[in-house]
């Protein structure tokens, strides 16, 4: 589960991003975060996995409090949870194979049972074939299936996306979201910031609403919304 309590964030140059939200995520739900641009959507989401720390609050995810965690520790809580961004961030040096192993490589994992994940997560999201290309040999929705293995090759109970079909052409936007339906159908939760309009009105799910950095809408099935 997901929980933040009285949480805020502060900026050093004085902008408040994050206003006093209160919100909790149940294992296994889908949730969408929109809004309009300069929301607080990227902080609020990036707070999840400690890239940004609240000023003040609690930030529980899997019995954690990550407004108290060590500095030496977030590597650890990082295990457990999947993120996947939109500009897919693959080491362009290292194969598909070797982008998607390197997540369980930095975990001491064995060659054997990494072999086997890759394997398995690869056909997960239809890349098997595709396992010693490099990314510049890929499309941008082929990068974008290699960043989502990786996520998920841990097999964390959590994922968080921020704009993952940004900068994905409609039809690939699409893929995507099949693959991400799948991963929460074998009970990972799906924390998903996005813009996509189109999405989120057809695949209906949870949509949280954040306005000025505050939680304005809330639904368990609900629409996108008039945002820019």
């Amino acid at each position: 589960m997901i929980e933040m309590e009285q949480v805020y964030k502060t900026y050093p140059n004085g902008v408040l991003a994050i206003n006093g939200i209160n919100i909790k995520i149940n294992q296994g739900e889908f949730v969408y975060v929109v809004g309009p641009s300069g929301a607080g959507k990227s902080t609020f989401i990036k707070m999840m996995y400690r890239e940004e720390k609240p000023t003040s609050g609690k930030i529980i995810i899997n019995g954690v409090n990550l407004a108290k965690l060590k500095e030496s520790r977030v590597p650890y809580l990082r295990r457990g949870i999947g993120v996947v961004f939109q500009d897919f961030k693959l080491l362009p040096r290292l194969t598909v194979f070797e982008n998607v192993a390197f997540a369980l490589e930095v975990i001491g994992e064995s060659q054997k049972n990494i072999k086997k994940k890759v394997l398995d997560v690869l056909d997960l999201v239809q890349l098997k074939h595709k396992a010693r290309s490099f990314p510049d040999e890929l499309s941008g929705g082929e990068q974008q299936r290699v960043s989502l293995a990786r996520s998920i090759v841990n097999n964390p109970g959590v994922v968080i996306a921020d704009e993952p079909t940004g900068n994905l052409d409609p039809d690939t936007s699409w893929e995507i979201m099949n693959i991400f339906e799948e991963i929460n159908n074998r009970g990972t939760t799906i924390v998903m910031a996005t813009h996509n309009r189109e999405i989120v009105n057809s695949i209906t799910r949870r949509v949280i609403v954040i306005e000025d950095g505050k939680v304005v809408r809330d639904e368990a099935r609900g629409e996108y919304g008039l945002y820019d």
